[in-house]
């Protein structure tokens, strides 16, 4: 119970923020000049944003996710599957 208040609490908190490598984001750096890119913006646009099955939040992302045990899960993917896949 704890863990599903602090995964809400998170989402909560970071609703209304692009999160890199979501698709929110991914359409936001397509539509911004490469010349206001930094060098990370580039490297998490190719990792997540060029092939859809890491796209954070995509169906195949999300697909992905559920098929990979939870214990292997970071804190980062349970935020991002709480905010993306369950919401």
């Amino acid at each position: 119970m704890k863990k599903i208040l602090l995964l809400a609490g998170l989402m909560f908190l970071t609703a209304c923020a692009a999160e890199p490598g979501s698709e929110k984001w991914c359409d936001a750096k397509t539509e911004q000049p490469k010349s206001e890119w930094t060098g990370t913006d580039v490297s998490t646009y190719a990792k997540n944003c060029i092939l859809e099955s890491t796209t954070i939040g995509s169906e195949k992302w999300c697909k992905n996710l559920v098929e990979t045990p939870k214990g292997e899960w970071t804190t980062d993917e349970a935020t991002a599957y709480a905010k993306h896949c369950v919401f």
